[in-house]
């Protein structure tokens, strides 16, 4: 396997461990909104990405003009993100609200690079990407047929839920489309998660005096901006520098595996045979990503199989 694309898996993987535990973290700020624990978590780790990256943002300033369009996409999505994200686990509870976030990002992202970037996507990519899909629904039906199970509030957290992958897989493909374009990979993180920072500091003002009302409340949101959002997105954008934006989704598919333990174990929920048979199918989906080719080299091999296949046609007419 290329030594760079097991890297950016490598840093992917870890970043949907640390995201993975923001669920569990926010049960423990019992009094803050979701609307609150969101604007924290993101738009605090937001501002920080854009500050440790000034001096890149003044280089690639003229570029990021150039590409303002996806640089205003990318920043509104990552403002809209959190906000569905954490009211998707508030109505449908830590592991339906993870899994169907995180389970149609990649098929979003997919449909992305193929619409806008017109690259065909390899067929490992879309068995990995069925595979978690089926391990992620396995997760969410496990959950619904417990008996805490609230239909209406599944409901209404599984389509938040999906509003959450749609804009995750939004900045993610943004951000992956200014790195291509040879913006430096703080220049593109600081711009598109600065400008979402700044979009949910409004929502931060009205909605976060409760995260200051108790010392646990603040512990909470300052791990959750520090850890899984500022930390954990240096280490997504290092790991979008080596793989594809439809690719790091998929990968991040072990976000709600992660969050469904820890769900189990910490917070109480209950778990199904069939949520378990459904986080062995997402281990599997993963491997498939690691060890198959990508995209890039699907594509290549394509080319090449059409370049030996041409002179043979020419030969034989």
């Amino acid at each position: 396997m290329n030594r760079n694309r097991l890297v950016g898996l490598g840093a992917i993987s870890a970043t949907s461990l640390l995201w993975g535990t923001t669920g569990t973290a926010a049960t423990f700020a019992s009094g803050a909104g979701p609307l609150a624990i969101g604007a924290a978590a993101l738009g605090i780790g937001g501002l920080l990405q854009a500050l440790i990256a000034l001096p890149a943002l003044k280089a690639a300033l003229p570029a990021l003009r150039a590409n303002l369009p996806a640089v205003l996409l990318g920043a509104v999505s990552v403002g809209i993100y959190p906000l569905a994200f954490y009211s998707s686990m508030h109505y449908a509870g830590v592991a339906v609200g993870s899994v169907v976030s995180l389970a149609s990002a990649p098929l979003a992202s997919g449909v992305l690079e193929r619409l806008i970037d017109r690259h065909p996507l390899s067929r490992w990519w879309m068995l990995a990407a069925g595979l978690g899909v089926l391990g992620s629904a396995l997760l969410c039906l496990s959950k619904m047929q417990g008996p805490a199970g609230d239909a209406a509030g599944t409901v209404i957290g599984t389509g938040l839920g999906l509003v959450a992958g749609g804009t995750y897989a939004t900045y993610s493909w943004a951000v992956h489309r200014l790195m291509t374009r040879r913006i430096s990979r703080a220049a593109s993180m600081g711009a598109v998660f600065g400008g979402g920072g700044l979009l949910l500091m409004p929502v931060l003002l009205i909605t976060g005096a409760p995260l200051i009302a108790t010392t646990e409340a603040f512990l909470v949101a300052a791990y959750m901006a520090l850890v899984p959002m500022f930390l954990g997105y240096l280490l997504f954008g290092f790991g979008l520098t080596r793989v594809s934006a439809s690719t790091a989704t998929t990968v991040t598919l072990t976000e709600p595996a992660i969050a469904a333990i820890l769900a189990v174990v910490i917070v109480g929920e209950r778990l199904a045979a069939a949520g378990w048979i459904g986080l062995g199918i997402i281990g599997g989906a993963l491997l498939i990503l690691a060890f198959a080719p990508t995209n890039a080299a699907a594509r290549q091999a394509d080319q090449r199989r059409e370049e030996i296949r041409q002179p043979s046609l020419g030969a034989s007419t």
